[in-house]
This record gives structure tokens, C-alpha cells and sequence, in this order.
């Protein structure tokens, strides 16, 4: 896929993940910059008098992971991981998706989320939340952000520890420190970011913390049991890197037996982190993994062995339930793992092919290729070059129309500034009584701006542009899918064909990644 499509690939999925919590943030107009502080809804703040928050609970405050876990984590057979920067980024889906897990795996697993057992962060929508307009009117103008539909509440489940980046460092070098030939299962959910290059790309942690894919092999190389990754978040396919020592290509296999599936490739965005609570109006990767691993579609209906068994060994993998997601999701999710990254850089470009037994990719091909309608390789690689083209225009449209919101956000702010100079500033000390006092006239004038009036159809143009993008995202991904399986089975052949010591990695990473949990 192109550079140009790749931005719009990411940029359309972005917004699909927007429309899951029911609205588009306009970040284009927001007036805080990186790094700033964070404004709270103008409505939650106009009380000066506001009662103090509650003390955070005694676990989170506590920095390092506490004695008795220290001493389970090297007998751990899973360790669960909800990663969210802040509050806003916890969302209920995460949670949910380490309940699963929790149910699936059973006991002798450790769970870090969030902030730590009792701490008020994960975030749900509410389904009729009560909102004052103007409140909400001045905090989208000034200061755009998602969550304020939502509220906030302490996790449900099982929470050992918080999920900071020294406590999941520390959490894994602990749970690989024993020699044991069992695997330990790392299952990670929530948010991630993309970095200069793949093995930069990073889990986004508690409290603004990050572990890159870098630091990440740092710890696993010293692991003394093999261990296999399911990461859930965008940009998850850095982490593929995993299959070279040091995560660098160039440093060869590692020595510790690892292996990893992940919802996206390096450089697109996945779904799967939605604040509301309605599993059935979720999309995402976990959704459609973990329940094929039961032998069950996302909704719960029972598969049949030809839909998950694609081995027919009567059993299901983790590359299995992989596979099913390739072929079920409706999402704009790209799923890959660490064997597809050591074929692409290890495997010929050219030359003879000699057959190799790959029912995974069969199995996407079979399923679709007739559901598509492309019937080969070189029909599905022209089709997703056209929806290329198609989403790079439409990601040109969509970035011109956020210039135009942008510059009629500040047009709107102009006016409402210059009669009201605090009403950017929730925490200017005048700005309680001005809205308090004034509330009825900041409404009328916004009732009566043109300006204001000219940024909410702007903003409308760009939320019906975004949400077109969106759904261009989400044709392309089945048909990346089927273009990927294709050039897979090509790839594995030539280096079947080829034989030697990177043919050897293929197929300990492929055992891998079909083992189960």
C-alpha cells in the first residue's frame, strides 16, 4: 500500500474509532496544545466550590508491584494487560476484553489495568448523560476532546497492579525469570502509538508511561520460557519485530523462543477500545479472537469445525482464532504475526516455489476471494490499488475540510472572546461567575452568531466527509487481507524452496503462533 493511502488508512480508522463513542471529536479546532493541560467540561466546573476528589486507593499510590506478586509472577501462566494512558483512553471495552480472558485462561494469571484495583478509570458511556448545551457548546469549540459523555467507575474484575510501564517491565522480567518449558500467554488490550520505525511503535501506559517494541525485546530477550503475544492495539504490528533479536531485522533470530498475533500492521490503526458497554455494538479484534478460541462467532453461535479448525486437528490455536478474525471482522483491522514478519524479511522475491501445507492462508483465500469476488492475486492487488487512489482523495478532502472547520472555530472563538475574554479558560478565577451570571447571554449569542453558525456546518461537512473515509477504510481491509494471504503462501513457498536456517525460523515461529493457550 502506498504512503498516501497508508495516512488515509489510518486517518479513516481514527474516525471509525470516533464513531464508536457516538460522536467525532473535532480535534482540528482544538486550542490546547500537546502537552498542555487537560480543561475539564465547562458544566463540571462551574461551581467553585467543588467538592475534593476522593484520595486515590493505596495501590495505586504505591509505586513497584507489591511483595506477593512479585513472589507469583515466575509461576504465571498469563499476564493480561489493559494498557490506557489516562482515563479517557480506558475505555470499558478494554476491561471487558481481560474479562475474557480471565474466564477463558482460568486461574494462575496475573492482570495489570489502568491505575490498579479500585481506581475510578474506566470509562463508560452513558446512554442519556446529562449535559448543559452551553457548557458543551464553549468546551467543542474551545476545547474538543472525547469522554464527556461518559462517566467513570473502578474496574470489576481481578486488578493485581496497575499497568504503568515499570510495573509491566518488571511484571514480565519477573514471569520469564524461571526455566520452565511452558509458555507464558501476554495478552495486551488498549492503545497504541506509532513510532519512526516498527520496532518504535509503542504501548501507550498508564499516567502518559510507554513501552516500545525496542524496550519490549530488551526484557524478553533474557526470558528463560517461551512466551507468546496477543496485542489488540493500533500499531500493534511494531511488535512483530519481536521475531529478531533486539527487535532489529538485522540482529537475526532471537535466541528466546517467542512469537506474537496482533490486530494490526505497524503502520495502520486497529479497532477494539469503546466506552460503550454494549458488546454487540462493538467492533474489534478481541471480539471475534477470543471468542473463536471458544469455537464461537462474535455473538456466541457455535462454529462449525470447517470455520475454525483449519488444521483439522481437532483443536483450536491461537493462529487459528487469528485466522477467523481475517476472515470475520468487519473492521478496518490488517491482523499479522511474527512469521509474516521474518517471511517478508527473509523470503525470495522471485524464484521456484516448492509446496508447503499452510491451511491458515488457504482458509482466508477460500473464504474471501468468492466473497470479494477476486478470484486471484493480481485481481485483488489492482482492486486495492484503485481503493487506494480513492482513499488518498478522500483523505485530501477530509484534511481540507478540517482547515476550513479550523479556521471557522476561530472565527467563532473571535466573537465570543471579545465580549467574554475568560470563556477559553475554565479555570480562570473569573470564569465560574461569568458563566453562572452571564449563561443566558453566552447562549443567545451563540444562538445569534454567524460565525458560530458557519463552524457547526463546517464541522457537519467534516463529520459526513470523515465518516465517508471511514467506511472506504473498512471496504479495503478485507481486500489488504486477502492481498497479504496470497503474497504469504507465495512467500513461505519460496523459502520452503530455498530451505537453509531462515526456513527453520518460519516454521518454530508458525508453531508458534498455532499452539494453543
Amino acid at each position: 500500500m502506498g504512503k498516501d493511502a497508508r495516512v488515509a488508512r489510518t486517518a479513516a480508522v481514527v474516525v471509525l474509532l470516533g464513531l464508536g463513542v457516538a460522536a467525532v471529536a473535532v480535534i482540528a479546532g482544538s486550542r490546547v496544545r500537546e502537552g498542555e493541560a487537560r480543561p475539564s467540561s465547562v458544566a463540571q466546573i462551574e461551581a467553585e466550590a467543588a467538592p475534593a476528589p476522593a484520595p486515590a486507593p493505596a495501590s495505586a499510590a504505591v509505586p513497584g508491584l507489591p511483595p506477593q506478586l512479585r513472589a507469583r509472577l515466575p509461576q504465571a501462566r498469563w499476564l493480561a494487560i489493559g494498557a490506557g494512558a489516562w482515563p479517557d483512553a480506558l475505555q470499558v471495552q478494554i476491561e471487558q476484553d481481560l474479562e475474557h480472558v480471565q474466564r477463558s485462561l482460568g486461574d494462575g494469571g496475573v492482570t495489570l489495568l489502568g491505575a490498579g484495583a479500585g481506581a475510578p478509570v474506566v470509562q463508560v458511556l452513558q446512554s442519556e448523560p446529562e449535559r448543559d448545551p452551553v457548557g458543551i457548546a464553549l468546551a467543542d469549540l474551545f476545547a474538543p476532546r472525547g469522554g464527556r459523555d461518559a462517566r467513570y467507575r473502578a474496574p470489576r474484575i481481578t486488578v493485581d497492579a496497575p499497568a504503568a510501564a515499570d510495573d509491566v517491565l518488571d511484571a514480565l522480567a519477573l514471569a520469564t525469570s524461571e526455566p520452565s518449558d511452558d509458555a507464558l500467554l501476554v495478552y495486551v488490550a488498549g492503545h497504541g502509538e506509532r513510532g519512526e520505525s516498527p520496532r518504535d511503535n509503542l504501548l501507550s501506559l498508564w499516567a502518559g508511561s510507554e513501552v516500545t517494541a525496542a524496550q519490549l525485546a530488551q526484557t524478553l530477550d533474557r526470558a528463560r520460557r517461551p512466551v507468546r503475544l496477543v496485542i489488540t492495539t493500533c500499531f500493534s504490528g511494531g511488535f512483530a519485530e519481536l521475531a529478531f533479536a533486539r527487535a532489529e531485522p538485522g540482529a537475526g533470530a532471537t535466541v528466546a523462543p517467542r512469537c506474537g498475533l496482533f490486530a494490526s500492521t505497524w503502520d495502520l490503526e486497529a479497532s477494539g477500545c469503546d466506552p460503550n458497554p454494549e458488546r454487540s455494538e462493538q467492533q474489534g479484534y478481541a471480539l471475534h479472537f477470543l471468542a473463536a478460541l471458544q469455537r464461537r462467532d462474535r455473538e456466541g453461535n457455535a462454529l462449525a469445525d470447517a470455520e475454525i479448525d483449519y488444521d483439522r486437528d481437532g483443536r483450536v490455536g491461537l493462529l487459528e482464532a487469528h485466522t477467523r478474525v481475517r476472515i470475520a471482522s468487519t473492521a478496518a483491522d490488517v491482523p499479522t504475526t511474527t512469521a509474516e514478519r521474518w517471511l517478508r524479511a527473509h523470503a525470495p522475491t522471485s524464484g521456484p516455489e516448492q509446496h508447503l501445507d499452510l491451511p491458515e492462508e488457504d482458509a482466508v483465500i477460500a473464504a474471501l476471494s468468492p466473497r470479494l469476488g477476486l478470484r486471484d492475486e493480481a485481481t485483488a492487488r489492482r482492486r486495492l490499488t484503485a481503493l487506494e487512489t480513492e482513499l488518498a482523495a478522500a483523505s485530501r478532502e477530509v484534511e481540507t475540510l478540517r482547515d476550513d472547520e479550523l479556521a471557522a472555530s476561530r472565527d467563532a472563538a473571535g466573537d465570543l472572546l471579545a465580549r467574554w475574554p475568560v470563556l477559553d479558560d475554565p479555570w480562570h478565577p473569573d470564569f465560574a461567575a461569568i458563566f453562572r451570571g452571564q449563561r443566558s447571554d453566552i447562549q443567545r449569542a451563540l444562538q445569534d452568531s454567524r460565525a458560530y453558525a458557519v463552524y457547526l456546518a463546517a464541522r457537519a461537512r467534516t463529520a459526513a466527509a470523515e465518516l465517508a473515509l471511514a467506511e472506504q477504510a473498512a471496504a479495503a481491509a478485507p481486500i489488504e487481507r486477502l492481498v497479504r494471504a496470497f503474497e504469504t503462501r507465495v512467500l513461505a513457498r519460496r523459502l520452503a524452496a530455498r530451505g537453509g536456517e531462515a526456513f527453520t525460523v518460519y516454521r518454530r515461529l508458525l508453531s508458534c503462533e498455532r499452539d494453543g493457550w
